[in-house]
């Protein structure tokens, strides 16, 4: 695996791969096992977009590896003044090892794999967030034993975490049901994906698609540059909330994920939040493992 541009990119050999790896490395560090394998290397964190979970984990994981990351805002680099994203990549590939970018254009995320000659590491696009699945596949995997033939239902937007599910789960064997508004689907060609492996049912009804669901997964209304949308949104996803009503469509035994920040009283009420605070928090410790098994099969 050279680069982690997007799920649909890999097979799914190699998507467990990556989570064989990230339990293997998650086992080790709980156990105070040394794992220095990108010792000397250097990941470049070029972020676009702010985020609290992408840049701690990344840079945590990169130390434990026995690297080093290098923070990058669009102040700190030429990029954010108008070089392009070409001229970015192959000057990156001469001074660092991997490159990790966090940005708006999935675009520029495929030119940086294309202009450079080092790795490229998707940390989110408002096209896809793959790191984000591979920690919640690892996540489901750990509480339920194995993916295959679960079922998983999205309630909310259909973003890039809406998309990048779609993918993951159609490539593991998971059914998956997307529940938002007409209007806010997810991308077309995945839509066409989706469906054309029988695995997908997208519906409006929030309680009927959470029927017999192993995975309740949520995620904010109004992303990261879509703030002037919020109040629209509101009005929009007006009961896509993951509330009691859609717990007890559930099985019994549903976990509920969600890539946080969340908004309680929103996407999620406070109450089924921290009922399940464990699973969530799992997963957000998971985008570490997950993102270090990444980055050990692509820059080791």
């Amino acid at each position: 695996m050279k680069h982690l541009l997007k799920l649909q990119d890999l097979s799914e050999q190699e998507i467990y791969q990556i989570l064989n790896t990230a339990d293997q490395l998650k086992y080790e560090l709980k156990h105070g096992i040394a794992h220095p394998k990108l010792k000397g290397k250097t990941l470049a964190m070029i972020f676009s977009k702010s985020s609290t979970r992408t840049r701690v984990s990344f840079e945590t994981g990169m130390f434990q590896l026995g690297g080093q990351a290098l923070f990058l805002s669009s102040r700190d680099i030429q990029l954010g003044r108008g070089e392009p994203i070409e001229d970015t990549a192959r000057v990156l590939s001469r001074y660092v090892d991997g490159i990790m970018i966090r940005t708006f254009r999935q675009s520029d995320v495929e030119d940086l794999a294309r202009y450079g000659t080092i790795p490229v590491i998707n940390g989110l696009t408002d096209y896809c967030h793959p790191c984000q699945v591979l920690a919640d596949l690892m996540t489901i995997r750990e509480h339920k034993g194995s993916l295959k033939n679960l079922k998983m239902t999205f309630v909310g937007d259909g973003n890039n975490m809406a998309n990048s599910l779609i993918v993951g789960a159609v490539k593991v064997g998971m059914k998956i049901t997307v529940c938002c508004p007409e209007g806010y689907y997810p991308d077309a060609q995945i839509v066409e994906y989706g469906k054309q492996s029988g695995l997908l049912e997208i519906t409006s009804d929030p309680v009927s698609g959470a029927k017999d669901a192993d995975v309740v997964y949520t995620d904010v209304w109004a992303s990261m540059g879509q703030e002037e949308e919020a109040e629209i949104r509101k009005q929009a996803f007006k009961g896509f909330c993951v509330d009691d009503a859609v717990m007890q469509a559930a099985k019994k035994d549903a976990m509920v994920l969600h890539c946080l920040p969340a908004h309680r009283g929103e996407e999620i009420t406070a109450d089924v939040l921290e009922a399940h605070a464990q699973e969530i928090f799992d997963q957000a410790e998971n985008r570490l493992h997950a993102q270090k098994a990444v980055m050990v099969l692509t820059m080791a």
